[in-house]
């Protein structure tokens, strides 16, 4: 069992950044890539980027150039992170980590990010 916990949503202006965080805890050396999606009202939930246990990298067009995926493995906990730069309205939705883990995919109970003037 792998739990995740997100942290770091807020309200930011156009232009601006935030950073999410998310914390997993449990069967940590079970856990291999992992990702942020989000869904935003009245829509499906989409891959926002991914990240392998090795570093490698994917994001979704729409975020390439602006969002940032990371990850840290400290002792008892794995850290993923999405630095978010240039952030436009359209990026206002709920942001989900995922975490895949011997062919499961585990969920964070989602934080919100809302870019408005």
């Amino acid at each position: 069992q792998v739990q995740l916990v997100e942290s770091g949503g807020g309200l930011v202006q156009p232009g601006g950044s935030l950073r999410l965080s998310c914390a997993a805890s449990g069967s940590i050396f079970s856990i291999g890539a992992m990702g942020w999606y989000r869904q935003a009202p009245g829509k499906q939930r989409e891959l926002v980027a991914a990240i392998t246990s090795l570093g490698s990298t994917n994001y979704a067009d729409s975020v390439k150039g602006r969002f940032t995926i990371s990850r840290h493995n400290a002792k008892n906990t794995v850290y993923l992170y999405l630095q978010m730069n240039s952030l436009k309205p359209e990026d206002t939705a709920a942001y989900y980590c995922n975490a895949a883990s011997y062919g499961d995919d585990y969920w964070g109970q989602g934080t919100q990010v809302t870019v408005s003037s």
